[in-house]
């Protein structure tokens, strides 16, 4: 069954996703995964693989992210607040293909799926 129909695209071309359809997109899209909390809140919990830049410092940081301008980039922070902000300023750099993980992490973990502690 394909879940790309089930993904919402807001007015900004930016698409929330379920935790299950970010599960997709990280399997299927090889999508990047950009965590915009602290990182006090990264070291005790994140999604595997994800970069941390908080989103105090994602506009100082953006050359860090080039290479998903045009690439699948699945955003998120505790609860979607952050993530929603982050996903705004890079649609205004001109970023394509962004996800916003609807319910940020809570959500993924209210799904029961895995979070790695470095």
């Amino acid at each position: 069954m394909l879940m790309w129909p089930l993904l919402k695209k807001s007015a900004a071309g930016i698409v929330d996703a379920s935790p299950a359809e970010a599960v997709i997109l990280m399997n299927r899209a090889h999508a990047g995964v950009l965590d915009v909390r602290e990182a006090t809140e990264f070291a005790q919990g994140h999604i595997q693989g994800a970069i941390n830049i908080p989103l105090s410092q994602l506009e100082a940081r953006l050359p860090e992210l080039t290479r998903y301008k045009d690439k699948a980039l699945l955003v998120h922070c505790q609860g979607g607040i952050r993530s929603g902000k982050a996903c705004s300023l890079l649609t205004k750099q001109q970023f394509t293909k962004l996800h916003n993980l609807r319910g940020g992490l809570n959500a993924w973990i209210q799904a029961r799926l895995p979070v790695v502690k470095d």
